[in-house]
């Protein structure tokens, strides 16, 4: 397993010319590749120092398959971009002109960031910071067009390749199934699809800019003076900004933890006042406005959650041969799929 030691700790401060003869070390996270292949030496380690008369830093330490020095070094930057334009955003650190260094510690390659720690994690959303949010992201997507700022990178959100908020190849994984269940529907429903995507092709043609890529409540926070910031630039890459716009918010209002007062409509509420706060900074343009409703139909019809993983999903009615389930579903994707939701704002 990885480990460090203090040792290792001031080489790297020292090589990032921070001066710290004291500290204390807390383990933020860790991914234990090992448990699943004892011999591998991938690594991803976020430790927070809390310095003796310091402000506290955290230090990363990465080695994973599909993510390279460049990217890292590159993420980095736009941070950094962003903080020189007036984004709330942790302060990433340099050496030597470079943000993201790779050493040899304990036998494992790995490179090695170091940022100011952030407190005050928002841990659940309410209308005004969703509003904050969409405001927030439509300054970091100004600043990464006028920069012409890219890091050549996956995300989590692009709805023309493989994300994490829907999935039709999710669908037809099951296209057997499916077909001798109610061929008519099932072919219905992929002519649907095939239509919908037709139509936010275009958009998808316009050009992509680095995107922070994972805003999400566990990487929000507000500093003593109320203001919303951002960290964690883990998922960083390139976007359609349209696209991440309203992916984001969908995310926003479908998957993180709310306040009493959105109990039971938090999706409605916490999408406008997100894409409210967005227009207020980067209006949406006429052609983004026309092609929300079949994105949002794509989203809401192929949602990962329902076609995959809960208790109740397509897929575990499909491996339990619950022929009226898988039907139900069916009918339910396209009764989805020929909903198109008005832009709320």
């Amino acid at each position: 397993m990885f480990t460090i030691t203090d040792k290792d700790i001031h080489m790297i401060l020292s090589d990032y010319k921070i001066q710290a003869e004291n500290f204390t070390v807390e383990e933020l996270e860790r991914y234990h590749y090992e448990e699943e292949e004892p011999e591998s030496r991938q690594v991803r380690l976020i430790v927070k120092l809390n310095l003796n008369g310091g402000m506290p830093l955290v230090l990363r330490f990465k080695n994973e398959e599909d993510v390279t020095q460049e990217t890292m070094e590159a993420q980095s930057r736009f941070a950094a971009l962003l903080y020189e334009h007036g984004i709330v955003t942790p302060k990433v650190y340099a050496s030597e002109g470079v943000f993201a260094r790779c050493y040899t510690i304990n036998g494992y390659d790995v490179t090695v960031m170091v940022e100011d720690f952030e407190d005050g994690e928002i841990k659940a959303v309410d209308l005004k910071t969703a509003s904050e949010t969409g405001q927030l992201l439509a300054r970091m997507h100004n600043i990464a067009e006028e920069a012409d700022f890219h890091v050549y990178s996956k995300v989590l959100f692009d709805p023309l390749d493989q994300n994490d908020l829907f999935s039709f190849d999710e669908f037809n994984k099951y296209k057997s199934e499916l077909d001798a269940i109610d061929s008519e529907l099932y072919h219905s429903i992929v002519q649907k699809y095939e239509w919908l995507v037709s139509k936010i092709q275009p958009i998808g043609k316009e050009p992509r800019y680095a995107v922070q890529g994972d805003i999400s409540d566990c990487n929000l926070y507000r500093t003593q003076d109320g203001t919303l910031g951002i960290f964690d630039f883990n998922r960083c890459g390139d976007n359609q900004l349209f696209f991440d716009a309203i992916m984001q918010a969908v995310f926003e209002a479908r998957l993180m933890d709310y306040s009493e007062e959105l109990a039971g409509q938090h999706e409605e509420a916490v999408l406008s006042a997100f894409l409210e706060g967005y227009q207020q900074i980067r209006p949406f343009s006429k052609e983004e406005r026309a092609v929300f409703p079949y994105l949002y139909a794509l989203v809401s019809a192929f949602w990962l959650f329902d076609v995959k993983w809960s208790e109740n999903s397509l897929s575990h009615a499909i491996e339990t041969d619950d022929v009226d389930a898988v039907h139900q579903w069916m009918n339910e994707i396209y009764k989805r799929e020929s909903f198109l939701l008005p832009m709320p704002v």
